[in-house]
């Protein structure tokens, strides 16, 4: 049996699936698209069920691509029962997502999740009155308590069923309704959605577009909004008949102290700000630990066995990806991923989204892509991960575009160790006001080439909450285990290409290859080049490599303040790492990946070349 959760988003859909399926969770994109779908699997009394974790929808007419995932899902895959997730401190908006659900005819059950949520704001729900309106059995649940979770598999092998309850349209839409039905023999669904544009059958789509027109031009309103408004309604009058009275939310002046933009926008800048000392210190702190583990019990060892020259350059180049992946980017993904989780269960997430909406549209992005843009600063990685999860394709493009563009704590490490150490504060700051001028620029231009349209930020602002200790950590592990997983070994293989490359000297090739290029063009040596290829393995080697290649840690005074300038402004411009690279490729597929390398790599050496031309 085939069991498929819906509900709108933060309604604790997900809470609930892991709660159910525990471990064995599979992660997959749905064919198409680059939505992911959980899947788990369970056994109730010896009877196998296959639990589908579906995208937090509002809507099942929208054009968003977890929308008509959600919509081609229980069309060509109908699952056996549906668990529709309610939050119980918002009814109205969650009937309307079930009042289209009934519509699909499937087997379904009502979970009327955060009752305790609702109790605390003082709301009364009658629960066998919701019952008898919809026709549907409803189990009262509070989730993060783990309270009557017990009771949703049984309910939904047993006691699912098809609801009685049918939204009453008006005359004219039911009218269209029949005629479609009687002239293309479309089912009641097909042709209601037809009506609003949705469908792939094109002689029921042009016969609906006449119908319409009609009646467009009858009410001067289109039959998508008339039939949004009649949902509404029905909704409003069954929320009416079973929720009692509730007190005033003694949260509402907190509230409007966060979203204002005096003083919500300060303490969004406060609490982001905060957010990045956190990652980068505290992650800067065990990378430091991990990284002298690894080098003491790894790296040195390796490195003193008598082994044939080829397996000693591929076997050093995995082991420092190893470093790279659990000793670099793996602190700050995980601390990330703590906060993130902190932020999001705290219901302070889509209160910051809100203010920063505003200003992120300039850049073709909406609010809630100022968290991974912020957090990038630490760490790449996870940011490009969470840009992963925005609404649209062109959005999740340019976001990839502008976080690999961010200066991460790796970068920052050449930022620091070469243009403050060898020329000055003044200049390591002139390089982050560059880069930062280069990212807007950027912005402006993505979102007025790149095609599609600029939707709207539809946010419903979740309570503020306590955050659960326990539920943030295992979130945060349910998050980095797609980096284990998928990134690390990606991560190896490139090393050890990139070894391999080395040890046949390809590496030294290149550079040979490139000296008039390095001279002419940059007006660096020829060993910088060198550095900046193996800064893709990892940032900080850039620096590493070409003090190695030098023959000194003191830089200065083998390279004057112009070139390592230039060769640090190259280098933090330059191509993401192989760590962020393995990520985009697997988030934003090969074509984005590649056109996000090239833009790097051009940019970096117009920079370049730019400075040095200037410098003279």
């Amino acid at each position: 049996m085939k069991c498929a959760l819906v509900g709108n988003p933060s309604v604790g859909k997900s809470l609930i699936f892991n709660q159910l399926t525990g471990l064995g969770v599979e992660v997959s994109n749905y064919p198409g698209t680059t939505v992911e779908l959980l899947q788990g699997k369970l056994c109730y009394r010896r009877f196998p069920l296959e639990v589908v974790d579906l995208p937090g929808i509002y809507s099942l007419d929208g054009d968003s691509q977890e929308e008509e995932l959600v919509r081609s899902y229980l069309v060509n895959e109908p699952p056996d029962r549906v668990v529709a997730v309610l939050d119980a401190t918002r009814m109205e908006r969650n009937l309307y997502l079930l009042l289209q659900l009934a519509e699909y005819g499937i087997p379904t059950v009502v979970v009327l999740n955060m009752i305790d949520e609702a109790m605390e704001q003082g709301l009364s729900i009658d629960r066998e009155r919701l019952s008898e309106l919809l026709g549907l059995p409803v189990i009262e649940t509070a989730a993060s308590l783990g309270q009557n979770i017990d009771r949703i598999v049984p309910a939904a092998v047993h006691d699912a069923t098809v609801s009685g309850l049918s939204v009453p349209y008006t005359p004219e839409i039911e009218a269209a309704v029949r005629s479609m039905e009687k002239m293309y023999g479309a089912p009641r669904l097909p042709a209601l959605q037809a009506l609003q544009g949705i469908g792939h059958d094109a002689d029921l789509l042009e016969g609906a577009r006449a119908i319409a027109a009609e009646i467009e031009s009858r009410n001067h309103m289109a039959p998508g909004q008339i039939i949004a408004a009649n949902r509404h309604l029905c909704a409003r009058q069954i929320c009416g008949e079973v929720v009692g009275a509730r007190e005033p939310d003694r949260r509402f002046s907190l509230d409007r102290l966060l979203t204002k933009s005096f003083p919500g926008i300060p303490i969004l800048f406060a609490v982001l700000l905060s957010m990045l000392l956190v990652v980068f210190t505290a992650g800067s702190f065990i990378e430091g630990v991990i990284v002298e583990a690894f080098s003491v019990f790894l790296i040195e060892p390796f490195s003193a066995l008598a082994l044939p020259p080829l397996l000693h350059t591929i076997g050093m180049a995995a082991l420092l990806a190893i470093v790279a992946g659990l000793g670099i980017a793996f602190p700050f993904v995980f601390i990330y991923y703590i906060l993130l989780s902190i932020v999001e269960d705290s219901g302070y997430l889509t209160r910051a989204a809100f203010l920063a909406d505003r200003a992120m549209h300039s850049l073709g992005l909406h609010g809630g892509a100022i968290i991974p843009m912020v957090m990038a600063f630490g760490c790449n990685v996870p940011a490009v991960m969470a840009a992963g999860q925005l609404r649209t394709t062109r959005e999740r493009t340019i976001a990839a575009f502008l976080i690999t563009m961010v200066p991460c704590s790796a970068r920052t490490v050449i930022i620091t160790g070469i243009v403050a150490a060898f020329v000055g504060l003044g200049a390591a700051l002139s390089v982050y006001f560059i880069v930062l001028t280069l990212i807007i620029l950027t912005g402006i231009f993505l979102a007025r080439s790149i095609p599609g349209g600029q939707y709207g930020m539809i946010l419903e602002m979740a309570p503020l909450r306590r955050p659960d200790a326990a539920l943030v950590i295992k979130k945060s592990w349910q998050r980095i285990k797609e980096f284990l997983f998928i990134a690390m070994p990606l991560l190896l293989a490139g090393s050890v290409v990139l070894g391999a490359l080395d040890y046949f000297g390809w590496v030294a090739a290149f550079s040979e290859a490139v000296t008039p290029i390095s001279e002419g063009l940059f007006g660096l040596p020829a060993s910088a080049t060198t550095a900046l290829l193996f800064g893709i393995l990892r940032k900080e080697m850039a620096f590493e490599t070409l003090a190695v290649l030098a023959g000194t840690a003191d830089l200065a005074s083998v390279m004057s303040a112009v070139q390592l300038y230039t060769f640090a402004v190259i280098s933090v411009l330059f191509v993401p790492c192989i760590s962020t690279i393995a990520v985009l490729l697997k988030e934003m597929g090969a074509r984005v990946t590649v056109a996000v390398s090239a833009y790097t790599i051009a940019i970096g050496f117009c920079v370049g070349a730019l400075i040095h031309l200037i410098a003279g």
